[in-house]
């Protein structure tokens, strides 16, 4: 696309290019210093929040337990019967190293990790309530107690719809002028410095946003087909989007073109296991809930009824966003969830029981398999040997790693429960893209930087466009820190740099 004509030349001190989560959250930092701060969105108003709507608004932060998390979240008459283990800096950097296979950028996982608990705070601090999420992250002991495991316990209030609208309405205390339907299409440089946006609108309008600093918060390029095909891989242009259809990787070309330097995996993304019979972008009105996450406590098997992944290799917070890549590459880009009668009931209500689900019940796995297009023969077999295969004699616990497993190829390392008895339900899931890994390169204080490494001056990044901290995977939740974190730190940075 071309530049458009500047019919319209506006100013700001900063200027930020995306309205989700981390584009608000720089937006507010910005303001907070008495900037002039001018935030452009492309959607219109009533489908603005980017990826960050999508989200069940869950953030990773270090903590020691419920009494260092009471000055956060809203008070619960459960708390009293509730285990939050402490998860401390070591455990968080630990869990970033594990899940990327050592490739996140050691400054920039640093900075995530010491500043996510003073992050939420000041979020907290400006309007955003926060919450235990009993629901996705804990469950209900024999003794009525509540243990909550993968090192992941805070959401927002109304998760993402509700962390969007807050921003929102802080937005506009603090007197950040949002501007919608405006797509940013290039950055103006005068000489190495940025010095603003020129944008276009849906009617092929254009205009100029002219700002001492520039923040890109406009997403990776997960919502463009041809750029998963070209990044991360033939089959991936078939993949659902979770989110926005707006991330298609423009922002991310622009900045390029204005000499920015890659950073991080460009070649991987993070996905899910999604209800097949979803749309192909997100749904407004259900948004998390299309995502089929209860998967460790049965099995998962291709069209041929063969089993492919461990699904109890981690706590799904640990594998949940690779396991999209594996569902890709099998017969059909689908697979399907297997459970029975005795842990249905332990799924998710909010994923398996919302409005629409795909969902198949039959008395027999025969019956099952022919429900689902399953070869009844391969399942038949794959049930029958992983029946076999389980360990009885080890008490299944799914708040813990209980080591309850069947040694198979692959194997279940925990949480395996016979499927024996009927009704047996079966799930077929896809892969739901969320976002992309690769992004820009930047230092510690968000500022992007060219391919030696030096600053270029005026132009900062956060959220998704900013590369180097995921890789293959990533610890559930992070992704929302790192837009909070970073967030907070460029529009910080930006205030300081239009000073």
């Amino acid at each position: 696309m071309g530049h458009p004509t500047p019919g319209t030349t506006e100013a700001a001190d900063v200027v930020v290019v995306g309205g989700g989560n981390a584009g608000y959250c720089a937006a507010h930092a910005a303001a907070l210093r008495g900037r002039r701060v001018m935030l452009i969105e492309r959607a219109p108003a009533a489908e603005a929040g980017g990826n960050s709507f999508f989200t069940a608004g869950a953030i990773r932060m270090t903590h020691d337990g419920v009494p260092d998390l009471q000055d956060i979240i809203e008070p619960d008459e459960r708390l009293a019967r509730t285990e939050v283990p402490p998860y401390p800096a070591r455990q968080f950097r630990d869990d970033m190293e594990r899940t990327t296979s050592g490739r996140c950028d050691p400054q920039l996982t640093g900075v995530l990790i010491a500043e996510s608990a003073a992050a939420v705070r000041w979020l907290k601090s400006l309007g955003v309530s926060f919450r235990l999420m009993y629901e996705r992250q804990a469950y209900l002991r024999p003794d009525a107690s509540y243990l909550f495991w993968g090192g992941l316990a805070v959401g927002a209030v109304g998760g993402g719809q509700g962390l969007v609208a807050a921003h929102r309405r802080i937005a506009a205390r603090l007197g950040v002028a949002v501007r919608y339907e405006r797509c940013g299409v290039a950055l103006r440089r005068d000489g190495t410095r940025v010095s603003g946006v020129r944008w276009t609108g849906p009617d092929g309008t254009g205009g100029l946003v002219e700002a001492a600093a520039v923040v890109l918060a406009a997403g990776g390029f997960e919502a463009a087909a041809g750029m998963r095909r070209e990044y991360l891989g033939e089959g991936w242009q078939h993949a659902k989007v979770r989110g926005t259809p707006l991330n298609d990787g423009r922002m991310l070309r622009a900045a390029l073109d204005a000499g920015a330097a890659r950073a991080g995996d460009w070649s991987t993304a993070h996905s899910v296991a999604w209800d097949a019979g979803a749309p192909p972008f997100g749904d407004r009105t259900l948004t998390n809930r299309l995502t089929r996450q209860s998967y460790p406590l049965g099995i998962v098997v291709n069209r041929d009824g063969v089993r492919f992944v461990d699904e109890g290799a981690d706590f799904r917070n640990y594998t949940y966003a690779r396991y999209g890549a594996d569902i890709l590459r099998q017969p059909g880009s689908v697979a399907y969830q297997i459970f029975d009668a005795a842990t249905r009931p332990l799924l998710r209500p909010e994923e398996y029981d919302s409005p629409g689900v795909s969902e198949h019940v039959a008395a027999t796995i025969p019956d099952l398999a022919a429900r689902c297009g399953v070869d009844a023969d391969g399942l038949g077999r794959t049930v029958a040997e992983f029946n076999a295969a389980v360990r009885r004699d080890v008490p299944f616990d799914p708040t813990v790693k209980d080591g309850r497993s069947a040694a198979l190829s692959p194997p279940k390392s925990n949480w395996a429960n016979p499927i024996e008895t009927p009704p047996f339900y079966a799930y077929p899931v896809t892969c739901g893209v969320t976002f992309t890994f690769g992004g820009l390169r930047a230092d510690q204080n968000a500022r992007v930087v060219d391919e030696s490494g030096t600053v270029i001056p005026g132009l900062y990044v956060c959220g998704e466009m900013l590369g180097g901290l995921f890789s293959g995977n990533y610890p559930g939740g992070s992704g929302l820190t790192s837009g909070l974190v970073f967030g907070r730190r460029a529009g910080s940075a930006a205030a300081a740099d239009s000073a």
